[in-house]
């Protein structure tokens, strides 16, 4: 999957930082220790990790993804990744 989101809300900026859905690739979400959580009353999964989403982002650049954009949604702070496929 070339894609992924990261984000976090602005009061947790130190962690926890969400890094993908039920959907994400295996192999990210074991290579950044996320865990797998599904909060009561949704209907879908989210992983989860407890590094700063600065960490994060290190940790997906040396994986070869490259932020394509940021922004801020409400108390949400949302970056889009891209790796490129080969």
């Amino acid at each position: 999957m070339p894609y992924m989101f990261v984000s976090t809300q602005i009061r947790l900026e130190t962690g926890p930082t969400n890094v993908g859905d039920e959907y994400s690739d295996p192999a990210v979400m074991n290579y950044l220790g996320a865990r797998k959580t599904t909060m009561l009353g949704n209907n879908f999964s989210e992983y989860h990790v407890d590094d700063p989403p600065r960490l994060v982002l290190d940790k997906l650049e040396t994986m070869g993804f490259r932020v394509l954009t940021m922004t801020g949604v409400g108390q949400t702070l949302v970056w889009c990744l891209h790796k490129e496929t080969e």
